[in-house]
């Protein structure tokens, strides 16, 4: 048995009697003996603040600002009892630490803060939540609010709120079908079978940013809302110890982005998810897609019947081995990857390293991504274009997005667009802009053209190892090799190997200038067609920098190679040249 209390380490004096916080302490101790005295402490001063480590707590009057209680108790140089938070936007002002004493450990250097317990609010039931958005009167900033966060997160107006039919129609609750309570500080989901009897019919719920942890809470949700389909439980900070959980068979559409979930978690999860359809999983911190990490052999994500678009976006990963470990989704169509640090892609194929030779564990393996059609790959680290030119092997695949790549860069001189366009047979959509026929047909030929004007081997092989589509879209065009240029004949110059080029100013100091249509030859270099531009615009004065203007293209191309021509740059008529200066 301990020896009675003397003392209580570092007690708050004067928030309450003293004596009492040693004979509660001397209670708890007795009643368990093994308890160590700190955890006492955290538990008895947690009742008076009326907090618990780990709790999940916004700033009050302010629900966008959570973060989770870290420390309950006294400060040394400060009177009172402290919460020590560390705060989800990293925005606080120490790391734990004050006055020399670490009190806790946060996340960043200057996520955590101490903050009084009236200064802070642990949450409010869904219902209560859902009468403070949809009831009373509001004003203009309140009916903004009145939305729904797609899972692309925008806005979409909630079909039964309008400016004149608020107060008409949130009050019939059973004829709500989305209801959006983001940020209200939604921490349970309050008394059971309140809600089903309230908004029986909701189809659609958004509670992103709210205080959330234990997934028995989202159980229960599922439960008493029967209709729900969409679920969005974005920057909700859930409990890692997750368990088997019941059939949820109506939820189609699952938002977990922001939410620190793990890929052995989302295997569990998918065994509750019979019919799910669309599953983000946005900045999670995700490295890695299996269930044995230490294990060598391939391990192909299984189950998922139904589902059709998967957001991986903002993630950590940079292997593509673990992306081919989502080929046997028989039903995936849109893969989302934008965002992670991927430096190269390739097709998976029997016999190579990391790749569907792995399946002799599944004998019934279908084809690698068979019903893939949106890929989006932007914001990597992708440098090769054998990565580019492997998406043709993807049977489906017609939906590529590559931008902010370092391969994809034209305002740095790298890969313009119509060498995408050119090299993937099949795209359709490049960048989130459409590739028409007309645009498919210039960008081929021009590719040709340009590959023609800097070829260095004559070898089929070495060409078709660098060029895989060159010699059938040479083909496909009717375009012959093209014989060395004389510079008269007949004492006339020949107009074959001219180029109709428009040349445009648009720099911000040279003025309005009229654009010109100039017959140039194909062997015109960068260098003398800035030269040229001064003296057709009079500008000398000003350095001309050029960019060339691509259909279908977001940004110009900059043309910073001043020795390279316009037939090695692929460039044919009817192109524009754009003439700024260079700043």
């Amino acid at each position: 048995m301990r020896p009675p209390l003397k003392s209580f380490p570092n007690a708050p004096k004067n928030t309450r009697s003293y004596s009492l916080l040693l004979a509660k302490m001397q209670d708890s101790f007795e009643t368990n003996p093994g308890c160590p005295l700190d955890s006492v402490q955290a538990s008895i001063l947690g009742e008076d603040s009326g907090f618990q480590i780990e709790q999940r707590v916004h700033a009050r009057g302010d629900t966008r600002r959570t973060g989770s209680v870290k420390y309950i108790g006294p400060v040394e140089g400060y009177s009172g009892i402290w919460v020590g938070v560390d705060w989800d936007d990293g925005n606080g002002k120490h790391d734990g630490t004050i006055n020399g004493v670490r009190h806790f450990v946060s996340k960043g250097n200057i996520s955590g803060s101490f903050v009084r317990p009236q200064n802070l609010a642990g949450g409010i039931p869904l219902l209560e939540a859902l009468n403070l958005r949809y009831h009373g009167d509001y004003t203009k900033e309140e009916e903004e609010e009145m939305y729904v966060l797609s899972v692309r997160n925008k806005r979409v107006n909630i079909q039964l709120v309008g400016k004149n039919k608020v107060q008409e129609k949130l009050s019939r609750f059973e004829e709500l079908r989305a209801a959006s309570v983001s940020y209200l500080g939604v921490s349970s989901i309050g008394p059971r079978h309140q809600i089903s009897s309230v908004v029986p019919n909701l189809k659609e719920l958004d509670l992103t940013g709210n205080l959330l942890t234990k997934w028995q809470d989202v159980t229960s949700i599922c439960e008493e809302l029967p209709a729900l389909e969409v679920l969005n439980l974005a920057n909700n900070s859930m409990e890692h110890g997750i368990t088997e959980l019941p059939l949820l068979k109506n939820i189609r559409i699952f938002v977990l982005n922001g939410c620190g979930i793990s890929w052995q978690q989302v295997e569990i999860l998918e065994q509750s998810l019979p019919a799910i359809e669309e599953l983000h999983l946005m900045a999670n911190k995700l490295k890695t897609i299996t269930r044995e990490p230490s294990s060598q052999a391939v391990t192909f994500v299984q189950g998922f019947e139904h589902l059709r678009l998967l957001n991986l976006e903002g993630n950590c990963i940079e292997s593509w081995d673990e992306i081919v470990k989502l080929s046997q989704l028989k039903s995936l169509k849109e893969l989302h990857l934008n965002k992670n640090n991927l430096e190269r892609i390739y097709y998976p194929v029997s016999g190579r390293q990391g790749s569907i030779s792995g399946c002799e564990l599944e004998k019934k393996c279908i084809m690698p991504f068979q019903n893939l059609r949106c890929l989006l790959l932007g914001g990597n680290n992708i440098v090769d274009l054998e990565s580019v030119d492997s998406l043709n092997f993807f049977p489906s695949l017609m939906d590529i997005r590559f931008s902010d790549n370092p391969i994809s860069d034209p305002g740095r001189g790298k890969i313009p667009r119509f060498v995408f366009v050119a090299r993937l047979a099949k795209v359709q959509i490049l960048n989130g802009s459409e590739v028409s026929a007309r645009e498919r047909k210039e960008s081929e030929i021009r590719y040709v053209r340009f590959v023609m004007a800097k070829l260095q081997s004559d070898d089929p092989t070495v060409i078709r190892q660098l060029h895989p589509r060159f010699y059938d879209l040479k083909e496909l065009h009717g375009i012959e090799d093209e014989k060395p240029m004389t510079a008269r004949v007949g004492g006339q110059k020949m107009a074959s190997g001219l180029l109709d080029v428009t040349l445009k100013c648009v720099g911000p100091s040279i003025g309005e200038k009229a654009s010109m249509i100039k017959k140039l030859p194909a062997t015109t270099t960068v260098g003398k067609l800035k030269f040229l531009c001064e003296s057709l615009f009079n500008i000398k004065s000003i350095k001309p920098e050029l960019f060339l203007q691509e259909e279908g293209s977001p940004l110009p191309q900059l043309l910073d190679d001043e020795m390279i021509s316009l037939m090695e740059l692929g460039i044919g008529s009817g192109s524009t040249i754009l003439v700024s200066e260079e700043t």
